[in-house]
């Protein structure tokens, strides 16, 4: 009797292991790249050879897997896993390089269809004013109604989970995002966040991201919201681009006896390109609002979601802005955490061959309100890419920049660490499939 027990087990799990197989589609996609680059003078000092300051000399590699799991016309199971590893070191980079520890489950989520609803449900990614506010994946839900034309995504997101305990941190984030395409040369996305904790825990906001303002505080409970609106639009050969936003709302300070904080922030950014036979021009410009007075009760440095940088992303610059190499930026600058902070470009990018481009860009940059030295100019940097299709999907990227670096690119640590240059070279190597 145990055998036949036995028997018929294993004959329900190949039934059960094998019917699903052929009853779904499987994708598989990814992402792959290679880069090695030198990053030296960050900190405004002379750090060559020094690994105790900002100098950085490094090979890495990350491999990103796609796994989607299609059960039906309206109904998927989407994952999307990730793993790095640098050169050299113990994880992963060493002799033998057997990675251990390197595994991130980036996005896995429900992809559901059901009647005019689209809903993604788990980890899955999130664009918000263009990263200015949110560019990362979270754990959430979106609703996403099509009226025509108009495409309407709610989406609610987790932003931090505190337990059962009143005194931990819990947060709830809500976006409401709609795309209204008015023509085929002209979109308009307006959109409202709010983000919510009535706990404490220490939510840590810091005000200005870079040496102009270092106080922070430790919020006991929260309630702020972004508001704003996205512009694109295609005005014969010139495309167009805009980003406005807003910030207001309300921070409990933590600190016994001290003030509450009013939130009134905001940001303008715009941008535009335009095709010029083999070559197109490009430019934009941004402006993060700063606080004039880090001890007050007004909050007027912009910020993302997270506050101190957590999933808050905007990429401009190779050195101020984090660039390519996304690893660090200068002293001084908010790189992707734009905060108190302008910053204008000019660049074009021109296709002396069918596999070859190459891109040039100058940006200013300098702070809305002074450092603690009443200084405020970031400086001049000077981006160079040539990009070269080595074989049909596999590309390699040669990167190389230089800042001239202003009074304001110093560290908030040490005010006079401004003597030298900024600069980067580096190459990718990178595939997409």
């Amino acid at each position: 009797m145990k055998k036949l027990l036995v028997l018929g087990l294993a004959v329900v799990m190949v039934v059960a292991f094998t019917l699903p197989a052929s009853a779904f589609e499987s994708v598989f996609g990814g992402y792959w790249r290679t880069r090695a680059f030198i990053q030296e003078n960050f900190s405004g000092d002379d750090d060559f050879g020094n690994p105790s300051d900002s100098g950085v000399s490094r090979i890495d590699t990350r491999t990103r897997l796609y796994y989607t799991a299609i059960l039906n016309d309206n109904l998927k199971l989407v994952n999307k896993f990730e793993w790095n590893n640098t050169w050299g070191d113990a994880v992963g980079g060493d002799f033998g390089a057997d990675g251990t520890g390197i595994l991130r489950i980036k996005q896995s989520y429900v992809d559901a269809n059901i009647g005019p609803v689209r809903l993604k449900v788990g980890q899955h990614d999130l664009l918000l004013a263009r990263g200015f506010i949110y560019a990362d994946e979270q754990s959430g839900a979106t609703l996403s109604f099509k009226l025509g034309d108009v495409l309407i995504p709610l989406t609610y997101t987790k932003g931090a989970e505190g337990g059962t305990q009143k005194q931990s941190l819990d947060e709830e984030i809500f976006s409401l995002y709609p795309v209204f395409n008015i023509g085929d040369n002209f979109t308009l996305n307006p959109f409202i966040t709010y983000a919510y904790s009535d706990s404490g825990g220490g939510r840590n906001f810091t005000f200005g991201q870079n040496a102009a303002q270092v106080a922070g505080v430790t919020a006991d409970g929260f309630s702020i919201y972004w508001l704003g609106l996205n512009l694109d639009a295609t005005l014969g050969s010139f495309n167009l681009w805009g980003t406005a936003v807003y910030l207001g709302g309300d921070i409990d300070d933590a600190t016994p006896g001290a003030s509450d904080l009013d939130v009134k922030a905001w940001l303008g950014a715009a941008g535009a390109s335009v095709p010029l036979g083999p070559a197109s021009l490009h430019g934009q410009f941004f402006y993060a609002s700063g606080d004039d007075n880090a001890t007050d009760s007004d909050a007027e440095a912009f910020f993302g979601i997270g506050g101190g940088g957590v999933g808050w992303a905007y990429y401009w610059a190779e050195i101020m802005g984090l660039g390519v190499f996304d690893n660090q930026a200068s002293a001084g600058s908010s790189g992707g955490d734009v905060s108190n902070q302008w910053a204008a470009n000019i660049g074009a990018t021109i296709k002396p061959m069918e596999k070859l481009s190459l891109t040039g860009d100058i940006w200013y940059s300098a702070l809305v309100e002074d450092n603690q030295n009443n200084d405020d100019a970031l400086g001049i940097e000077v981006d160079l890419k040539a990009t070269y299709q080595l074989t049909e999907g596999l590309n390699l990227d040669l990167v190389g920049a230089y800042l001239f670096a202003d009074d304001a690119t110093v560290t908030a640590t040490n005010p006079s660490s401004n003597d030298d240059d900024p600069w980067e070279i580096g190459t990718r190597l990178s595939l997409s499939f």
